[in-house]
């Protein structure tokens, strides 16, 4: 079965292999099994009113995030090798961060969605989790014909650094370090790319819109009120928004020019606990990673150290379109070079 974390899915069986999966099964990867996520992929916590929360197997009475928290957890657990996530606002990015995981979100359009449920079709990205890099790296190589490795050091990349400001202490502490290890790095401004999210809402109303107006009573608590609110974005306001993505993506590659990656927190805070709302934390779980859906970038999750209560930190390592390789290889050059206890 595969349900997209929806009771109204409960007895699907697709008709075919999602393209993305296909590529890994040819490359030799096993599916051993699905795993749960939040409902329809439209949430952080992977908190699902039909098939139970998600746990955190690294911190018990916390949060694994989402939407593919199954993935982070499974990862967390040693009980896979490989999980290939989706990512529209960080659902694959944020299970990684607070299961101390690694992530990927590719360029836009790198990895084929094929056969994936969508939830914003132009914000969609499939991608790879896994406990190493070179796990990822590997992963990519069947999911991106013709991706290949590079080799990076640390003293040869440009880096622009942003929002450390947004993330609680000890999540900035630990991120700060981990930037301090790169020789040249100087802070970016970025431009706001929150005004854009009603262009999301509006892809997310044009998918559930007859099956909402169907069903609307099968939606979880946590799903139904964001899917009210999304019918309620006018065709006026997307436009607007996708006009100001337009700018915003000009804006960006002004802004970066001169830089080979982009530094920041993956998420500003570490996982919260399991009984969390979460309508009451999503926009700031988001706000550091729906920039780079929004901009169709790669971006990399990567664990830093512990944080508040003893729980990983994540640095986010973000690259221009079609610089996936390079921000693996500047992951698994910090990896190389960090000191082990």
């Amino acid at each position: 079965m595969t349900t997209y974390g929806s009771v109204l899915f409960a007895e699907h069986v697709p008709a075919r292999t999602a393209e993305a999966v296909r590529l890994l099964e040819d490359a030799g990867y096993a599916n051993v099994g699905k795993t749960n996520l939040h409902e329809f992929a439209y949430g952080v916590s992977s908190q699902n009113q039909h098939f139970g929360t998600v746990p955190n197997p690294i911190a018990p009475g916390r949060l694994a995030g989402g939407s593919s928290g199954g993935n982070g957890a499974a990862l967390a657990a040693g009980l896979v090798d490989l999980a290939l996530g989706s990512d529209s606002g960080g659902s694959i990015r944020i299970p990684a961060a607070w299961c101390g995981i690694v992530g990927l979100k590719p360029t836009w359009g790198l990895v084929p969605l094929e056969g994936c449920f969508p939830l914003a079709s132009s914000f969609d990205h499939a991608g790879p989790m896994a406990r190493t890099v070179h796990e990822c790296e590997e992963a990519m190589r069947a999911l991106a014909p013709g991706f290949e490795p590079q080799a990076v050091e640390l003293e040869d990349v440009r880096a622009g650094v942003a929002w450390v400001e947004h993330a609680d202490p000890l999540v900035r502490a630990r991120v700060e370090e981990a930037i301090a290890r790169f020789p040249h790095g100087r802070p970016l401004e970025l431009p706001d790319t929150a005004p854009t999210y009603r262009l999301f809402m509006r892809e997310v109303a044009d998918v559930h819109r007859e099956l909402f107006a169907e069903h609307a009573d099968s939606y979880g608590e946590n799903v139904r009120p964001k899917i009210e609110r999304c019918l309620a974005v006018t065709e006026a306001e997307a436009e607007a928004a996708a006009r100001l993505r337009e700018e915003l993506r000009e804006r960006y590659a002004e802004a970066t020019a001169d830089v080979d990656v982009v530094l920041t927190p993956t998420v500003p805070m570490v996982a919260p606990p399991a009984e969390a709302d979460e309508l009451g934390f999503r926009e700031r779980a988001i706000s550091l990673t729906y920039p780079f859906n929004c901009l169709g970038r790669p971006a990399l999750a990567l664990p830093c150290g512990e944080a508040e209560d003893g729980l990983p930190a994540s640095l986010q390592l973000v690259g221009e379109p079609g610089a996936d390789a390079l921000v693996l290889g500047v992951g698994a050059s910090l990896v190389r070079g960090t000191p082990t206890a």
